[in-house]
């Protein structure tokens, strides 16, 4: 599993994140406190506060090229 910080900033960002996530067979979940949602579904993105950090959680271990086109939004 790899783990890594993101910031959201606007919506352009959250159309690149879902768009980015849905290339990859991985499972994909963000957790924001309480909150995990499924990194692929554009309403679950939204549903998070996109001023704070969100954790991105990758559950594979051979995710490097996911993680390089992340880059851009990886705090």
């Amino acid at each position: 599993m790899r783990v890594v910080d993101i910031v959201l900033n606007g919506p352009e960002h959250v159309s690149a994140l879902v768009n980015i996530t849905n290339r990859y067979p991985y499972t994909i979940q963000l957790r924001q406190g309480r909150y995990v949602v499924d990194g692929k579904s554009i309403l679950g993105v939204c549903s998070l506060q996109q001023s704070k950090p969100i954790t991105l959680e990758v559950y594979s271990d051979h995710c490097d090229t996911l993680i390089e086109d992340l880059q851009p939004l990886i705090c």
